[in-house]
């Protein structure tokens, strides 16, 4: 099974915040830290984390 990542604006879309917000929360603390790419060095969010992000907003799925 090939592991699906998220960017950080799909991430912000599907949680209904802002990409501000994700990575605050990120730089906080508060949401767990993402794998970074190694050719681009940009986030990437599994399943796993948006779980996890959910739970803390209180809106688990």
């Amino acid at each position: 099974m090939v592991e699906r990542f998220y960017s950080v604006g799909a991430i912000a879309k599907r949680l209904g915040v802002s990409v501000q917000t994700v990575r605050r929360y990120e730089k906080l603390g508060k949401f767990p830290s993402p794998r970074r790419n190694k050719v681009n060095n940009r986030r990437e969010y599994t399943e796993e984390d948006v779980k996890k992000m959910l739970n803390i907003l209180g809106r688990a799925e």
